[in-house]
């Protein structure tokens, strides 16, 4: 916005320039460019009376799972906390400084090796107390039809949730992706999304939702793209709508300045879209796959009908079979 005032001075001096109209505008492009620019989130909801409020931020949801049985790990406040607490002014007495200690720097401290380990309470005579403190690895979540392990990390303690169980969600287009795997999957628990809030067949619980979050900040802020290229589309984007408003209002408006706004606006957001949708190494890969997958089916699949022997299919080019050379007549 400020780039927009700076190349609009005069209008900006007369106070023609209305920054809360330009929210709405914001949104428009932020829209535009797909959900690719938006943040993907995760949250575990608690269910109570079949029903729970989705997250503030919510936008479109990618998958959900139902959690079920977890383990807990809480940890032990650990460091040193001095409080200065003053209870009454009062006057120290003098005390006689105790003699000095000569101490050798240079000399190693004596350590027990078989102390307590202070994390975990077990004698360490054979190692340190490093090992024992340790964390187990934790699998990630993923949605391959592997076995899932899902770790929420709270404020004093860490679940680890070992059973996870599939979740149909009701058909909804506005707020659920079309390549939602909850749409297809077949389970007696179902849940539907309905004016942010998720409710279920089920009374109480936990759900895991994996979503695309609003293009906003913890405040509520409205936030855009930073790009170098992607601001040029959200620059000339609002200063297209203030001309726009410059003329509803019969304010008068140079024909050039509309020209070249339109003009610079259309290319801008021609290079904001094709950065936005150009699909990065790990796309283009599972997109080589389908395509490979597909031509196999194409050209190959169609010979899997007839016997594999020797390593060489046995029909030959004139109707005969063979043993699995081809021979020239």
């Amino acid at each position: 916005m400020a780039d927009v005032k700076s190349d609009f001075k005069k209008y900006d001096l007369q106070n023609l320039i209305d920054e809360q109209d330009m929210i709405k505008i914001t949104k428009a492009v932020n829209y535009d460019l797909g959900l690719r620019i938006n943040q993907t989130k995760e949250a575990v909801l608690e269910v109570e009376k079949g029903r729970v409020r989705l997250p503030l931020d919510f936008y479109t949801v990618n998958f959900m799972l139902i959690c079920g049985q977890y383990s807990i790990k809480e940890y032990v406040p650990q460091g040193t906390h001095i409080e200065e607490r003053i209870i009454d002014p009062v006057i120290p007495e003098y005390q006689q400084a105790p003699p000095p200690v000569n101490l050798d720097a240079c000399e190693p401290p004596e350590v027990d090796p078989c102390d307590p380990c202070l994390q975990c309470g077990n004698p360490c005579c054979t190692d340190t107390c490093g090992p024992c403190s340790s964390n187990e690895a934790s699998c990630s979540l993923n949605c391959k039809g592997e076995q899932f392990q899902l770790v929420q990390v709270l404020k004093h303690e860490t679940r680890v949730y070992t059973v996870l169980q599939p979740l149909r969600l009701l058909e909804n287009a506005m707020e659920i992706e079309c390549d939602c795997p909850n749409l297809y999957w077949e389970s007696p628990n179902t849940a539907w999304i309905k004016d942010g809030w998720l409710y279920t067949n089920f009374k109480t619980g936990k759900v895991y939702i994996n979503y695309q979050g609003l293009m906003e900040d913890g405040e509520g802020n409205l936030m855009v793209l930073d790009h170098d290229m992607i601001n040029l589309y959200y620059e000339y984007a609002l200063k297209r709508r203030i001309i726009e408003n410059l003329i509803m209002d019969d304010q008068p408006v140079s024909p050039t300045k509309i020209q070249l706004v339109e003009t610079r606006y259309k290319e801008n957001r021609t290079y904001a879209l094709s950065i936005v949708n150009t699909p990065n190494f790990s796309e283009m890969k599972e997109m080589w796959k389908k395509n490979r997958k597909a031509m196999y089916h194409k050209y190959y699949n169609m010979f899997k009908s007839y016997p594999f022997v020797g390593g060489y299919y046995p029909f030959s080019g004139s109707g005969a079979y063979n043993t699995g050379v081809w021979r020239s007549r």
